[in-house]
């Protein structure tokens, strides 16, 4: 081998042989780095690759000729020129054919770039020394020995370096997520921001974790983007009292559930009873990323449901309010003018109930069964229109009430939405009656706010209709 690598022409052979592939497998993934990046050094870069590092393998192969004693002709030369171009217009052909309108799941789209770019380097090696034998009559035997013995012995040397490296390039062959999909691994989990040869970065939502794919193929990790079902579920699981009914229990949380607004539309949410007084609520989501914030807003409503259907969840106190509710309906009935005997008979049948923000009180085209006072917080009255469109009506405040239709037994043309955590204390419809027939007075000031709400939505949905056509004109 010594003989071998004292020819003048070895080391610059060498260089070309070797060096130049590689250089280009170095720009490539440089310039994808940049074009992700949309870095204006991306130009450059392909200019770089494309034109003059082929020029410059040329130049030295060309002097490297002229100084040894093979007669340089200008006909060589040209063989020369035109062997670099058809190599590269193959390599660009093939490329195209193969990998160019790659059908989305076959093996071609699957492929890693990496593999690509291996395989543009050994048909660049093969082809310069079919060139160097072709054209200028060069026994590249030596060469391709010594080639081989040290590809051969740096082989041996990184194979434990390199076989993790290769089980990841093939994970990325088999292509088991993509960019966009959420990933749940023992190091972090998140959603894949970028996928390369050497590692996935996976965006955690306190920073970008970098993991190898060596690590990858060699654990094990969960794909949450990819479900058997037709969307991914948000679970919680919630304890409650041995005592409380289990049909009460599913009922409402199925009722949450149900209403939450990041769920998928016409797909049912599911509770398990698991038993030891454990249910499990499952809730249909667009995607991973929401099921954190929807997780956080059914334990939030939970306990507000919970409170007003008397469910002890993780053993809170649900003991009627007694003294809030005296005090509450004892402001309100001053402030209507009745007299003590009709207070006393809404204290005896009043009841607390609270809301969370953004849970609907009063659903509209509905027949009330209580009439309910706003003592703390704030709602907003809402309708609906022909185009599904929500529109708000107004504000209630506390001394505010709802549900007068529950004297006349009329559906609500309106619904009522918490608009922050609020507090209504509830008087059914059979106190009411006591109270109404007791003094009459109170029937006129309840239907004169059923017809102010009544004009109030048929104004608002006649604006809604005119707007409505205007746009369509």
């Amino acid at each position: 081998m010594s003989n071998i690598t004292g020819q003048s022409w070895f080391w610059p052979a060498l260089a070309i042989v070797i060096g130049l592939p590689i250089m280009l497998l170095v720009l490539t993934e440089l310039y994808n780095y940049l074009t992700r990046r949309n870095s204006s050094y991306a130009k450059p870069v392909l200019m770089l690759r494309n034109y003059v590092l082929p020029a410059c393998a040329l130049f030295v192969l060309v002097d490297q000729v002229q100084r040894s004693d093979i007669e340089a002709t200008w006909s060589r030369i040209a063989a020369t020129v035109f062997g670099f171009l058809v190599m590269l217009f193959l390599l660009s052909g093939a490329n195209a054919v193969l990998f160019g309108q790659a059908r989305t799941g076959s093996w071609r789209e699957r492929l890693p770039t990496i593999f690509i770019d291996l395989g543009r380097l050994v048909l660049i090696i093969v082809g310069i020394g079919v060139l160097l034998s072709w054209v200028w009559g060069a026994d590249i035997g030596g060469l391709v020995t010594a080639v081989g013995v040290t590809s051969i012995v740096i082989g041996l040397a990184v194979q434990t370096a390199v076989g993790p490296v290769i089980a990841g390039l093939l994970m990325l062959f088999e292509q088991p997520f993509r960019i966009g999909d959420w990933l749940d691994t023992d190091d972090a989990k998140g959603r894949v921001v970028e996928v390369n040869w050497r590692s996935v970065h996976i965006d955690t939502g306190n920073g970008i974790q970098i993991i190898p794919n060596a690590t990858l193929a060699t654990g094990s990790f969960t794909n949450l983007s990819r479900v058997t079902g037709a969307a991914f579920c948000a679970t919680v699981t919630l304890s409650f009292s041995p005592d409380d009914p289990p049909g009460v229990v599913s009922r409402n949380l199925l009722g949450i559930a149900e209403a939450l607004p990041s769920k998928v539309p016409h797909m049912p949410a599911r509770v398990t009873t698991l038993g030891d007084a454990k249910y499990k609520v499952s809730v249909p989501v667009f995607s991973p990323a929401d099921a954190s914030t929807v997780r956080n807003l059914l334990l939030h409503r939970a306990w507000y449901a919970a409170q007003r259907a008397r469910l002890h969840l993780d053993g809170a106190d649900c003991t009627p309010h007694t003294d809030y509710v005296a005090e509450k309906l004892r402001t309100v009935g001053q402030s209507l003018g009745l007299v003590d005997d009709a207070i006393t008979t809404m204290i005896g049948a009043g009841r607390r109930l609270v809301y969370a923000e953004g849970e609907t009180i009063q659903r509209v085209d509905t027949v009330p069964d209580a009439v309910g006072f706003i003592t703390e917080g704030a709602a907003a009255m809402v309708v609906c229109t022909d185009d599904g469109v929500e529109l708000t009506l107004g504000q209630l405040e506390p001394g505010d009430y709802i549900g007068t239709t529950a004297l006349t037994r009329q559906r609500v043309v309106s619904g009522v939405v918490a608009t922050s955590d609020t507090t209504i204390v509830e008087v059914p419809r059979d106190a009411m009656n006591v109270v109404v027939r007791a003094d009459p007075r109170l029937a006129r000031i309840l239907g004169e706010a059923i017809e102010m709400r009544r004009a109030a939505v048929a104004t608002a949905l006649t604006e809604a209709a005119q707007v409505s056509h205007s746009l369509a004109d």
